[in-house]
């Protein structure tokens, strides 16, 4: 298996992790400022951007504005669940040549444009979504006080450790 593919699968199983330590009113909570944001938008956001990538297209297109936007992914854990099992699956068990040159078409903000991408560079971006996403879930943890136990949750791998000074 490929070692972005591995990366991608290792951040995706802390979602699993995660959705053990949830109940749905604590999904769909968005009552945390600033953003009052849930962390089942940003578990649907995540996983929506790994499906666009696997609706590519038989034009060597994947369009990352196309997501599926499943409310129930954002209020239910078993669908979040559900979600995240078909993604890992996905993930598992296809090939990819992390060479193959695709047309991502994204709006960066200034409207919609189209990029060239590998593979690899695609599934490269959408792990480090990921742990972007995770940092932010992380925040919201704290504000619900939701423990969870994962000191690396959120945190890109090149994150500095604090050592101690003894």
């Amino acid at each position: 298996m490929n070692i972005i593919i591995e990366s991608s699968l290792k951040t995706l199983n802390k979602t699993k992790l995660l959705l053990d330590n949830l109940d749905d009113a604590s999904l769909c909570n968005a009552s945390i400022s600033p953003y009052c944001s849930s962390i089942g938008s940003h578990i649907r956001h995540i996983l929506d951007f790994y499906e666009c990538i696997f609706n590519k297209n038989s034009e060597n297109q994947i369009d990352l504005t196309d997501r599926s936007r499943n409310s129930d992914v954002e209020a239910k854990c078993c669908s979040a669940r559900d979600y995240l099992d078909t993604i890992i699956e996905k993930l598992s068990s296809s090939s990819f040549d992390m060479n193959e040159t695709v047309d991502v078409f994204d709006d960066l903000g200034l409207g919609r444009t189209e990029i060239k991408y590998t593979m690899g560079a695609v599934f490269s971006q959408a792990n480090s979504h990921t742990i972007h996403h995770y940092a932010i879930i992380n925040y919201i943890l704290e504000g619900l006080k939701i423990p969870f136990d994962d000191s690396d949750f959120g945190f890109n791998p090149t994150t500095p450790k604090e050592t101690s000074l003894n």
